[in-house]
């Protein structure tokens, strides 16, 4: 029965309270531990039961709790400090970006399909949104002036459990926003603020809410209400990554377009837009047909503006795993916008592929984010290098190391995973500052400073957290499973809160090689079974419900943890998800990671874990490649770096489950149980202290966000207002001056090159080039000549290249016909080879390949 009018019931507070509601609605007390540890004095079991969540708790709180609580002076003393504490955040006016850029017409939209800001949000799947999560904490803590664009999801991701035979299943829990920490954005007159968005079969609305994520805000959007009659629009919104294609390209064009106009709905208009990863990339042509509309601009010239205003993050280096749809869909979706940017089909789906003439190539986001975007980047220098390669088809001609694809590398919200233990030994030691300014290496160096005895003994405390949690969880998991009473009442003695424990932890896909580990079950054994030194693992993690490969590799590790002797050494903890995240990488000792080089992006499992004192033990990939090449005694590397062909597969595995036993075997069981007389592993301490001083400042957030606002932010910000000026007149002569380029550029040709090559040069010398050049109609400063040199290989290919620009010296006569001379620096011996380029020259070209223009010569 549908009720026939709604209400809300809000928590009924007494008077010296009802700061905690504020409290509650700002999830900046998620990385504050004495807020946390506010709403768990309440009441800790309900704190537990309500899954950290204190909108939910104050409104079930017993009144008669709450009135002791109102007369216990300690429990208000520590209520004013948190509140005190709060405010004072909130109304900072010297952060960093107040100190260092202060510019107030600049404000940046951060659009992503998850965000992993607490558990009791459940928005978020894994490492794509536990990101954006920490961008947004990251972001308020600078005082960046960003604000988080998403999806409300009514289920969100599913919860997992096991069957008895070990294979994953899923279950969909509904959410209910009023007891979430979100607000319903409301209009002066108190209605809801919602957005509408064109669809194939009628106009979707969605309802707008707000989180509040210290000084910045999130903004989400619903679509499960009842202006929504029909069940398909209600059900956009229902799922993260659920359900066929279709669903997933109706998210998607609410997402990109929609989230555009709920911005301009809340009057919060950006001047740069962040597409992380390219779930979002609609939002682009959403722009595009904003600024025809008001600017009247043509296509190409707000294609300009937008285009440098925005900042693209690609996270898949897999080709898979990039999002594409089908011309049919795209077609059923996106016509009413084509016919408003006034293109033809070809030119628009041209948009999405990378050769865009091809008719049989699908139409890709991440292809489409890469063509409207003129900052873009990969979340590792490893994911950088690999997405080049990935893309170069976008600018054919081009030398993949010069595919405009930068990298900034990903980091973690340092205070929302360190354990509150080591927080305030870190405290002691490094000084309160590590907590504003956790990139700075010189507060890291204090590391060094703790004593050897407090921080294994805090180590140790976190361990015995993490066995007993584990322990309860099991225990839980048996019980819903219908187990017998001997196998629950098991569950209390698996793991040794005193033996080395291994964690394995991520997404189930199959090229993170979750049964590596398992390659030689009698070696493993041996390793596990050892009563002098033994080892343990915990394993976690959720598989996508339509992989089953992924799902089987769940089931192997769940079968073999069964096995007699084995079951107290290994476990399997259902469900995936924040809370359990941080018990892990809090209580580890070692952090194993498996995948196949080069398919991980980045990774940030393993920063967390080492933030918290844990080592890495990991195939050289994503992060990990930098931080052991910052210093190889952080942790320890599986292998040296190598790549294997997929038909090598079987090879690489036996070859890597080998490195990684004896790494296990000759290096890590012994340093770890190598004590001495006060009973303390030094040499391993030694390592942990290594690890954090290296790690914790480098693969912070907080250097990240930093990077992302003076690398990306701020140059696309700049671009993008000197175009937009005047009437966007530098963006029209932009537009003019591309179609100019692509006109006369068929004409354009390198007639001849002189060089003396034949007689052996020295070092110190230089080689003088000369280049007859026709011009095609088009005058010299619009054309860029270029020397291409460098040590040729064994291929026959210029390795190492360099450019050096040519100077025009002079017309050679009435046909457009022009004199380059370049000149090729001989610094080191051996054989060198050049070539010569021409690419379009423009003054408002952020990337200068950005028109995949290139011409070489070949005379």
């Amino acid at each position: 029965m549908r009720p026939l009018r709604t209400f809300n019931v809000l928590p009924a507070l007494p008077d010296v309270l009802k700061p905690l509601e504020q409290l509650a609605y700002n999830l900046r007390w998620s990385w504050d531990h004495e807020a946390v540890d506010l709403f768990r004095r309440m009441e800790p079991t309900l704190w537990e039961e309500t899954y950290h969540n204190p909108v939910l708790m104050l409104g079930r709180v017993k009144q008669k709790r709450l009135a002791q609580l109102a007369s216990e002076d300690g429990y208000l003393a520590q209520v004013e400090r948190v509140v005190t504490r709060h405010q004072s955040y909130n109304k900072e006016k010297n952060s960093w970006f107040d100190k260092e850029i202060n510019n107030p017409d600049f404000r940046v939209a951060y659009f992503s399909a998850e965000f992993g800001l607490t558990e009791c949000l459940p928005i978020y799947s894994g490492g794509l949104g536990i990101l954006a999560g920490d961008h947004l904490k990251s972001a308020s803590n600078l005082g960046v002036p960003l604000t988080g664009v998403g999806l409300l999801y009514q289920q969100g991701y599913f919860r997992q459990y096991l069957n008895e035979d070990g294979w994953q299943q899923e279950r969909y829990p509904e959410n209910d926003f009023y007891t979430l920490p979100l607000q319903p954005i409301k209009s002066e007159d108190g209605s809801d603020v919602s957005i509408t968005v064109e669809y194939p079969d009628g106009p979707v609305v969605a309802r707008l809410w707000r989180v509040h994520v210290g000084k910045i805000q999130l903004i989400l959007m619903d679509t499960n209400i009842p202006e929504n009659t029909r069940a398909i629009d209600r059900d956009i919104t229902d799922q993260l990554y659920g359900g066929d294609m279709e669903t997933r390209i109706r998210q998607e064009v609410l997402l990109g377009i929609g989230g555009v106009r709920a911005l301009e709905a809340i009057g919060w208009r950006p001047s740069v837009c962040h597409i992380n990863e390219g779930h979002s990339a609609f939002l682009a042509l959403e722009r595009i047909r904003m600024f025809m509309n008001e600017g009247g601009l043509t296509f190409e010239e707000a294609k300009e503006a937008v285009a440098a205003s925005t900042v693209f993050t690609t996270h898949t280096p897999v080709p898979a795993g990039n999002e594409v749809f089908s011309i049919e869909l795209i077609d059923k979706y996106l016509s009413w916008m084509r016919h408003k940017l006034g293109l033809s089909r070809d030119n628009f789906l041209g948009l999405g592929r990378q050769d865009s003439t091809n008719s049989k190539e699908t139409f890709s986001m991440t292809v489409l984010a890469l063509r409207l975007s003129h900052s873009v980047n990969g979340v590792s220098r490893l994911h950088g290098a690999v997405s080049r390669d990935m893309w170069r088809g976008v600018w054919p001609g081009l030398p993949v190391d010069e595919v405009p694809i930068t990298s900034i590398t990903n980091g973690i919200h340092t205070r929302s995973w360190i354990s509150h233990d080591l927080a305030g030994l870190y405290d002691r030691y490094l000084g309160p500052r590590w907590r504003e300014v956790p990139a700075d290496e010189t507060i890291w160096d204090r590391v060094k400073d703790i004593p050897a005895e407090e921080l294994w003994r805090t180590h140790e405390r976190r361990r015995e957290r993490l066995v007993a949690f584990a322990r309860r969880r099991l225990k839980k998991q048996l019980i819903s499973r219908g187990a017998t009473a001997s196998e629950i009442a098991m569950a209390d003695e698996v793991l040794n809160p005193e033996a080395l424990t291994i964690g394995f932890a991520r997404r189930f896909a199959t090229y993170k090689r979750g049964t590596l580990i398992l390659h030689d079950l009698q070696r493993i054994e041996r390793l596990l079974l050892n009563a002098d030194r033994p080892i343990q693992f915990i394993f976690a993690g959720k598989a996508h419900p339509a992989d089953n490969p992924g799902k089987d590799i769940i089931r192997q590790i769940v079968r073999f943890a069964r096995g007699e002797g084995i079951r107290s050494h290994i476990v399997f903890i259902e469900d995936y998800d924040m809370v359990l995240a941080r018990y892990l990488v809090q209580g580890v000792d070692i952090w194993l990671n498996t995948p196949r080089r080069p398919m991980e992006a980045s990774g940030t499992s393993g920063m967390k874990a080492t933030a918290n004192g844990a080592l890495n033990l990991s195939v050289l990939d994503g992060w990990w490649v930098e931080a052991y090449e910052a210093d190889p005694l952080v942790g320890w590397a599986i292998g040296h770096g190598e790549e294997y062909s997929a038909d090598q597969s079987a090879y690489q595995d036996a070859v890597e489950a080998e490195a990684l036993y004896t790494i296990l075997e000759e290096e890590v069981v012994p340093l770890f149980y190598a004590r001495g007389r006060d009973d303390l592993p030094r040499g391993w301490i030694e390592r942990m202290k290594r690890a954090m001083r290296i790690c914790c400042p480098l693969f912070s957030t907080n250097r990240m966000v930093k990077e992302y606002t003076s690398n990306a932010y701020i140059p696309s910000h700049l671009l993008g207002k000197e175009l937009l000026d005047s009437e966007a007149a530098a963006a029209k002569r932009l537009a003019a001056w591309r179609a100019r380029i692509e006109a006369h550029w068929p004409r354009v040709a390198v007639r001849a090159v002189d060089a003396e090559t034949r007689k052996d040069l020295t070092v110190g010398t230089e080689l003088n080039v000369r280049a007859a050049i026709a011009l095609g109609g088009l005058n010299p400063e619009e054309v860029l000549a270029e020397v291409y040199y460098g040590p040729v290989n064994a291929a026959g290919q210029i390795d190492r290249s360099l450019t050096q620009p040519m100077k025009c010296a002079g017309s050679l006569g009435s046909d457009g016909t022009y004199e380059y001379v370049g000149t090729v620096p001989c610094q080191e011996s051996g054989r060198h080879g050049f070539a010569v380029r021409l690419v379009p020259h423009h003054e408002h070209l952020q990337r200068r390949h950005a028109t995949g223009l290139i011409h070489w010569a070949d005379v």
